[in-house]
């Protein structure tokens, strides 16, 4: 059976929701080779109190060490939401085959016309509304947890 795009970015969406119960932004990264994930990863900015602990880092650390290799040639990276620009330049030195994302960023994400290595594939959109909703719906939540603790507070 051919794995398809939807298939592993349903993968990337479990990842999302496990950030959640961590209290990560549900952003989830997985990297696959040969239609196997050979590197999966969540937000975990706040839980290693580092700004660079993106998923995308993160999943791209794993991946290499499991090739031994800073290369990613051969590899495809499907991610949750469209990568920011440090993820990017991460993205382009690792000479990744093929970025797949589901929902845009418009703030910071690659269509602000950051580059990626010359021969990088990019598809945009798989599973967009479903990324969209888990997103949309945690930061809701962040919102309605603040109004709470300041009404608490006053």
């Amino acid at each position: 059976m051919k794995l398809n795009d939807n298939y592993f970015m349903k993968k990337a969406i479990k990842i999302a929701n496990d950030a959640i119960i961590n209290g990560e932004v549900p952003v989830g990264a997985i990297i696959v080779l040969n239609e196997k994930i050979i590197a999966r990863a969540h937000n975990q900015t706040e839980n290693l109190n580092d700004v660079t602990a993106h998923a995308e880092m993160l999943s791209i650390t794993s991946a290499s060490n499991f090739l031994n290799s800073k290369f990613l040639k051969g590899c495809t990276m499907y991610v949750t939401l469209e990568p920011c620009i440090m993820c990017c330049g991460a993205l382009y030195h690792s000479q990744i085959d093929r970025l797949v994302y589901a929902a845009s960023d418009d703030k910071g994400g690659i269509t602000r016309g950051i580059k990626l290595h010359p021969k990088t594939k990019i598809t945009r959109g798989i599973m967009k509304m479903e990324s969209e909703r888990i997103i949309k719906n945690f930061f809701n939540q962040l919102r309605l947890k603040k109004i709470k603790k300041t009404n608490f507070e006053n």
